[in-house]
């Protein structure tokens, strides 16, 4: 199979599909894999070592997508990637189709076959394509809300631990998955208050037992969590639906009554975010005011730290790669039940329920596509 790999252009967006030594492993597999001049450039990839590992080098994203048999990537093509797209072509990126109405009907016109990294799921549960850059925006989240609360980013002038003397800031975080769990965790070792909130106390068990009483674990109803909003100093959302929208958590009546200062940081805002106030923002320009509350909502955080990002994101993407190369995507799929649950939008039709339901489109069961 030939494989590309173009550049990222969404706004400061530094990661790339494949590493110099993913690109050698398929390599190996006997497959053929161009990159785009300086797609790796973020990530301190120099085109010498993509061609060392076996890549050939291309000029620009068009000669990627006109030969390429598969594209991977990392984040949602944009618009002038996805008038690129042709009939049958497969795509394996993250898309987040469900609060994106344009970008669902400008793939299902294209008729490519879009699987999606954040529905890709494995046994016993758990999104593992979506996990690594989970963890790193749960930890970055942390960093986000310490850097908002600063006077001179228009927050409270709150340092997350304290000093001797002085009180700790509070930190509600809403999700105990993993973003939550890596949040609290880097929330804990500021000396901050650490509050978490969930509706699975199979969850709320596993913080507890991670952290114990370094953290206090709340269960998800109305009351806990306008207590605990008002009183925070930064509110950490991190729930998930997979596939769907977030569920707004924090109205805007809620968010208009917290402190003046206090910082929310909206990591779901990829799914459409879990604050009603929370609108996507970049690392150019990553943070708004609603109500005298500073909203970090960057729908890209991972892409602030590309290459602990990449790595971490090939590390899991890898299997799957050499299964779609090696079988093609309809027999990897019938092979994997799990890889085909990340099947989103094929030959004209929405296979994702969550993205059907949310989106309004008729479902096609994945299964369905793959006995043609």
């Amino acid at each position: 199979m030939l494989i590309g790999i173009p550049k990222e252009i969404k706004n400061h967006e530094y990661r790339v599909g494949l590493t110099p030594s993913s690109v050698r492993e398929l390599a190996a597999a006997g497959h053929r894999v161009i990159v785009e001049h300086n797609a790796g450039s973020g990530i301190g990839a120099s085109d010498a070592e993509y061609e060392k590992a076996g890549a050939g080098i291309v000029q620009g994203a068009d000669e990627v997508f006109a030969r390429a048999d598969m594209v991977v990537k990392v984040k949602e093509p944009q618009a002038s990637e996805r008038a690129q797209l042709r009939p049958g072509q497969l795509l394996f990126t993250y898309l987040h189709l469900a609060p994106d109405p344009q970008q669902c009907k400008e793939l299902v016109d294209s008729g490519a076959v879009c699987i999606a990294y954040e529905t890709v799921t494995q046994a016993g549960g758990g999104l593992p394509l979506l996990a690594p850059m989970s963890e790193v925006a749960g930890r970055m989240s942390v960093q986000a809300a310490a850097h908002s609360l600063e006077r001179a980013h228009g927050g409270r002038g709150i340092l997350l631990g304290g000093v001797p003397g002085v009180a700790p800031a509070k930190i509600v975080i809403l999700g105990a998955g993993v973003v939550g769990s890596n949040a609290a965790q880097i929330a804990v070792g500021t000396g901050a208050q650490v509050v978490v909130i969930d509706r699975s106390l199979d969850a709320l068990r596993r913080m507890d037992r991670l952290l114990g009483a370094r953290v206090i674990t709340l269960f998800s109803n109305r009351d806990n969590i306008e207590e605990q909003v008002l009183s925070a100093d930064a509110v950490i959302g991190g729930v998930l639906i997979p596939g769907a929208a977030a569920p707004k958590l924090v109205s805007r009546e809620l968010l208009s009554r917290m402190k003046t200062g206090s910082v929310v940081v909206d990591v779901a805002i990829d799914q459409g975010g879990c604050f009603e106030t929370s609108h996507a923002t970049t690392h150019a320009d990553p943070t708004y005011v609603v109500d005298g509350v500073v909203h970090y909502c960057v729908a890209n955080m991972p892409g602030g730290v590309p290459r602990t990002s990449t790595y971490a994101l090939n590390n899991a993407t890898l299997p799957f790669v050499l299964a779609l190369a090696n079988k093609g995507w309809r027999q990897a799929l019938k092979d994997d039940a799990h890889l085909r649950n990340g099947l989103n939008v094929a030959d004209g039709k929405v296979t994702c329920l969550e993205v059907a339901n949310d989106l309004r489109y008729v479902y096609h069961a994945p299964q369905t596509l793959l006995a043609a």
